[in-house]
């Protein structure tokens, strides 16, 4: 036996204490079977493996089936903690009679190699669906494969050695399990990745429903929401931030969700949005927004989320009509302010009217030259050759204004109470301009239109 080698590499040789030599062939990976693609080319490899075999084999090793059996279960609960439970209930019977069958099948096979079996392949699938309404990985299921043919082959080896049956025999039993157990391990594959895909599909499904109540007006009972999380596995924070979304120009057409577990998304609506459950998790998403613009709201109790998404979707049409920087991420802590002005339309329009009726008689185009210097004026709080820095004109051209203001005005561009409502009216009234307009470039009659 020393001079047998399988699939390139030598068969390790034990010899225990009744001085019975017992071939360890390599494990299942290495079986040839394993280097076959998809699992109806794994059957076949099976069946070819099982057909060379005597099919007496099957009657001689039934006899012995409970008990290797039973050394199989016992190994795995040893070897595999997540399998170390109690025999009992749903896992107890699922777990047990996964092992017998695998076991009977094999020997049917061996006796009968030809016959259609696809019902009873249907239990391995099973196994692999039963890991993921479990919570594990796949890899525990994989582990107690391999744990289970290491079991088996060294109870066949043995066997063999007692039987003396012929050495061909006995690589060609070796091959044809490893081969059987891999076929057994894609049919848990299969299962899992179709319940994997499943339970996705469904998780999806509730997370949107769970941000479909969470934005809800009027908004859902607290325990509604909590309900719905934990179906949808979203841990409840106790902050939000509400992220408002816009396709832009190129319109990438992004259909689906981030992969972040602690985001819930709306990415098919009319107003796509997300909900990050940390501010951070937007730097992480940023691969799957590439060609989106992005408005960040504020971070609130998840009972005012519904504010930071309405504070978020405004912002989003300030970049729209030109009000705020068009960029692919925009922050609302960054223009309260200018949030704050949108708020109320009826307020701003009535103080603006007030404020700046004395610009009500001039002509559109005189009104908006003067509003722009007046603004800009109050902001920076210099001369003229700052004030024209700004607007891109003679400083003269701004002297010859600010006259035209001072007599509009009055006393009340010296007062700091009007000062400040001159300027909130003047914002205020430029953000709700249905379109934004450009700079004009030539000044008004009479004014320098040299820098």
């Amino acid at each position: 036996m020393n001079s047998l080698s399988f699939g390139g590499q030598e068969p390790e040789v034990h010899v225990p204490r009744n001085g019975t030599a017992v071939a360890v062939l390599p494990p299942p990976l290495a079986a040839p079977s394993a280097l076959m693609t998809g699992l109806e080319g794994r059957m076949r490899a099976t069946n070819r493996l099982l057909a060379e075999l005597p099919s007496t084999l099957a009657s001689l090793l039934r006899p012995h089936l409970g008990r290797v059996a039973g050394e199989i279960l016992r190994e795995i609960r040893q070897s595999v903690p997540e399998y170390a439970l109690p025999l009992e209930g749903t896992f107890g019977r699922v777990f047990v009679h996964g092992v017998e069958q695998a076991l009977l099948q094999f020997l049917e096979r061996v006796a009968h190699p030809t016959i259609p079996r696809d019902r009873r392949l249907e239990l391995f699938r099973k196994l692999g669906r039963c890991e993921v309404a479990a919570g594990r990985s796949m890899d525990t299921l994989q582990t107690a494969y391999r744990v289970g043919a290491r079991i088996a082959w060294r109870t066949l080896a043995e066997f063999g050695q007692r039987a003396r049956l012929p050495l061909p025999t006995m690589c060609l039993l070796a091959e044809a399990l490893f081969a059987y157990i891999d076929e057994l391990s894609s049919l848990s594959v299969e299962g899992y990745a179709a319940a994997q895909a499943r339970a996705a599909g469904a998780l999806e499904l509730r997370r949107k429903r769970l941000l479909e109540t969470i934005l809800a007006v009027p908004p859902a009972s607290p325990a509604k929401i909590a309900d719905l999380a934990a179906a949808a596995r979203w841990p409840l924070p106790e902050r939000v931030t509400a992220v408002a979304l816009d396709r832009g120009d190129d319109d990438p057409g992004l259909s689906t969700a981030p992969v972040l577990d602690e985001v819930l998304a709306d990415l098919e609506g009319p107003e796509p949005c997300l909900l990050l459950s940390r501010a951070d998790q937007l730097a992480a998403l940023e691969p799957d927004l590439v060609g989106w613009r992005a408005a960040v709201g504020p971070e609130v109790p998840l009972d005012r989320v519904g504010d930071s998404l309405r504070l978020a979707r405004q912002a989003l049409t300030l970049v729209r009509r030109g009000h705020l920087p068009d960029v692919p991420r925009t922050l609302c802590s960054d223009h309260l302010a200018t949030l704050w002005l949108r708020q109320d339309e009826f307020l701003v329009r009535q103080m603006a009217g007030r404020v700046l009726a004395p610009l009500a008689d001039l002509t559109p185009k005189q009104r908006k030259r003067l509003a722009e210097t007046l603004v800009v004026w109050l902001g920076v709080r210099g001369g003229a050759p700052e004030v024209a820095a700004r607007l891109a004109v003679h400083p003269q051209t701004v002297r010859s204004r600010m006259r035209q203001l001072e007599k509009l005005f009055g006393d009340s561009l010296s007062d700091p109470d009007r000062r400040f409502e001159l300027e909130l009216a003047l914002r205020a009234d430029a953000l709700w301009a249905t379109e934004p307009q450009p700079h004009p470039e030539t000044p008004e009659p009479g004014e320098p239109d040299t820098p």
